[in-house]
């Protein structure tokens, strides 16, 4: 209540002191007015009623990829484009998509169970009996028949398995149980093949994804006890996204491709993924020592880690089939630029109707398109050329963005200015992630589109929630007194990923969310039913989100300057240094103190020790690592930058950039990409961000680094200095030649 009433307090003044920023960076003093004018035309078109038929239109009927709707939605959007004026087209790719054929999951000791494995219909939800669902299952799972003890392991990470050691626990031979949550669902059963397991389930816990949450649905959003989290379990982050078979290049019709057996994204154990109500008995069933405090889920009795009389059966067979996967890309020409390319991107594909994931996203490209088409009708056109994208496949894995990025890689190496992407969209707060030189961009954007709900600008709003949920009070005090919208790093997850890591473009990935909670995440109640209910009622964060991305769009298309922000840039990379170091420094200590507890015996096991303890071995001391490699890289990157951005001002100013400055502009993140990529998964070749290899979506920075030390690879780590830096030592050196070049 304390929160609700500070929350009101502080948009009431934002609301008495809130006055509309004009600020624009790139535009010639002239041409500021003309831009802003633009986007008031673009904004008058957004309609909340056009965004809701669209998202009821696209999400009335399942369309996972490769089905038949999936085409004839395609065909829809193709159709929509061509309508308002957009010149487009359907590009095809032939990708690896396996289907079920066989699911068996039954407990055959110590009692009797098998597993329900369906979501039923509810009368509450108009779409949640149709035909053509895909089943409850891993996509990318490994065909198998098992039958195993089961063992329970929280989360499924690492450091989980690092419990388990010490209660002398093993889980190889065994069948696994793991909740969502953590981490990428990947990593769970990726983890419990790297320790010898034979099979991983994969439920969702009341706790993290059910009643503990809030009312289940139909009486709220939140996910009911039959509730099946579908997803894919490809290792994206430990070789690449996009078609297993064709890695680096695109899957046409004649590609070559890897045989199945030697796709090394592909997992080599089955895995199911299960409702909570299949999964209160298994875990009901376990003994063994109780598991501690911080592993117990919401179900109503004691976790045990197991292994014990608890046994079970598990069955799994697929159809390993290629299917076309159908790109809807629409382009309308620059005017003056045409070669350079603003690209804009949403998938379409869902694991079942999807009217939140990913329909919310669609519908709101959509509405830009036409927002866009009736400007064209109106004699306006872009300076640069605009793309949209209504990517396919992207739930098995970004299939359809990947498979267009290493198809097409050359060309929008030379002529990419920018990726914007969106997902899933939600009422609440501004979310951003990206590249830092865009940081600016958004800033300004922020501050001048209204919140629906508080009629403050969408930075205040967010800023006001920020501090609120500060932990402390002097966190609360340096929210408040946040002058910028603060930026995220891109980890994976969604289509941004190609275009970043891989081909160094930068990229953008904006949304809403934060008070439209649900468990509805990839199940068959992701529908129109629920999202109009609980999600964003009157799709007006939809419409809001249109104006922010439309927003975007429209200033990179008719920037006079492309408003890219170096300096955030060398500011970033000097953080993440800064960040590398204090790991060092912190994994020396927590080595030398848990040394010292071992030494002494007074090391314990967690919350609960029991019987089967093992006492950890003696970890060796961390050594040495010289970072002035990196240091001094980023000293010559400053002075590069603070060259690059007197010129930005100078040219800005006297409203004659000279010929390339822009290009120069926008293919410096390029700098960044290491010609070997990162230690062991080549695909990813940025140097200041990444998938973690552990975490899935979760982002590492500087991840060469990071994950060597993380990992105690001493050797590496030093390795891996010496790599970004000569990086970062690439990019001064581009910016200076190239700002030199372009005088």
């Amino acid at each position: 209540m304390k929160k609700t009433l500070l929350f009101t307090l502080m948009i009431l003044i934002m609301q008495l002191t809130y006055a509309q920023t004009k600020k624009i960076t790139g535009f010639y003093k002239d041409n500021i007015a003309g831009e802003f004018t633009t986007e008031s035309s673009f904004d008058s078109n957004i309609s909340t009623d056009s965004i809701g038929k669209l998202d009821k239109k696209l999400s009335d009927e399942p369309h996972s990829l490769g089905s038949p709707a999936d085409k004839e939605k395609t065909q829809y959007i193709l159709s929509l484009f061509r309508r308002w004026g957009w010149d487009a087209d359907i590009e095809t790719f032939y990708v690896l998509f396996p289907t079920p054929k066989t699911r068996l999951l039954e407990m055959t000791s110590p009692v009797k169970y098998k597993a329900v494995l369906k979501e039923p219909a509810l009368k509450e939800d108009a779409t949640s009996g149709q035909k053509g669902q895909l089943p409850t299952y891993n996509a990318y799972s490994a065909d198998g028949d098992v039958t195993a003890q089961l063992v329970y392991v929280n989360y499924g990470l690492p450091e989980d398995y690092e419990v388990l050691d010490r209660m002398g626990i093993s889980v190889k031979g065994k069948i696994v149980i793991a909740r969502y949550g953590r981490s990428w669902r990947g990593i769970k059963p990726k983890v419990a093949q790297e320790h010898g397991a034979v099979g991983c389930l994969i439920y969702s816990d009341p706790e993290d994804d059910g009643y503990f949450q809030g009312d289940i649905y139909p009486k709220g959003s939140y996910r009911n006890e039959y509730g099946v989290q579908r997803g894919s379990v490809v290792d994206m982050s430990g070789y690449y996204p996009g078609d297993p078979l064709t890695p680096g290049i695109g899957a046409t019709k004649d590609a070559k491709r890897l045989n199945r057996n030697e796709a090394p994204s592909l997992l080599k154990i089955p895995v199911l993924p299960i409702s909570y109500h299949d999964a209160a008995p298994l875990l009901k069933a376990l003994d063994g020592p109780v598991v501690p405090v911080s592993w117990h889920g919401g179900l109503p009795f004691a976790y045990h880690f197991g292994p014990g009389k608890a046994t079970v059966h598990l069955k799994l067979e697929f159809n390993w089939d290629l299917v076309p996967c159908y790109d809807v890309i629409a382009k309308i020409e620059g005017a003056k630029y045409p070669d350079e390319w603003v690209l804009r991107g949403n998938h379409e594909d869902a694991w079942v109707n999807g009217a939140g994931d990913p329909i919310s996203g669609q519908a709101t490209l959509l509405e830009e398109a036409r927002s866009i088409g009736l400007m064209l009708k109106k004699g306006w056109r872009p300076d640069r050329t605009i793309i949209y994208c209504a990517w396919d496949g992207e739930e098995p894995g970004l299939l359809g963005s990947t498979e267009w990025v290493e198809e097409h890689l050359k060309e929008l190496q030379e002529k990419a200015v920018v990726y914007i992407n969106t997902d899933a969209n939600g009422r609440g707060f501004l979310f951003a992630q990206g590249s830092p030189t865009l940081e600016t961009l958004v800033d300004e954007i922020s501050k001048q589109v209204v919140d629906p709900q508080t009629g403050v600008s969408v930075f205040d709003r967010r800023r006001a929630h920020d501090a609120i949920n500060a932990r402390t009070s002097k966190q609360k005090e340096e929210i408040l007194n946040r002058k910028k919208m603060e930026m995220g790093a891109l980890g994976s997850g969604s289509d941004y990923s190609s275009f970043v890591q891989h081909a160094g473009i930068p990229s953008l990935n904006l949304g809403y969310g934060g008070e439209d909670g649900s468990g509805a995440y990839h199940s068959i109640y992701d529908s129109y039913d629920l999202y109009t209910r609980f999600i964003d009622p009157g799709f007006v964060y939809c419409a809001t989100l249109a104006k922010t991305i439309g927003h975007a769009v429209l200033r990179m298309a008719g920037a006079d300057i492309l408003p890219f922000d170096y300096s955030n840039l060398y500011k970033t990379a000097s953080d993440y240094s800064e960040q590398v170091m204090n790991l060092l420094e912190s994994s020396r200590e927590n080595t030398m103190v848990e040394n010292m507890l071992i030494n002494t015996g007074s090391y314990a096991a967690g919350d609960d020790p029991t019987k089967g303890y093992i006492e950890p071995k003696v970890k060796k001391e961390v050594p040495f690592l010289d970072f002035a490699p990196l240091q001094n890289a980023l000293q010559k990157l400053n002075g590069s930058v603070d060259n690059l951005e007197r010129q930005f001002k100078d040219n800005l100013e006297s409203g004659n950039a000279p010929a390339g400055f822009n290009r120069l502009l926008y293919r410096g993140e390029q700098e960044l990409l290491a010609g070997d990529g990162l230690p062991r998964r080549p695909w990813y070749r940025n140097i200041l961000y990444a998938p973690g290899y552990y975490t899935g979506y979760g982002v590492k920075t500087l991840p060469g680094i990071r994950e060597a030390i993380e990992q105690r690879n001493w050797d590496e780590a030093q390795q891996q200095i010496k790599v970004d830096a000569e990086v970062l030592e690439k990019l001064a050196g581009y910016l200076r030649q190239q700002a030199v070049s372009s005088r």
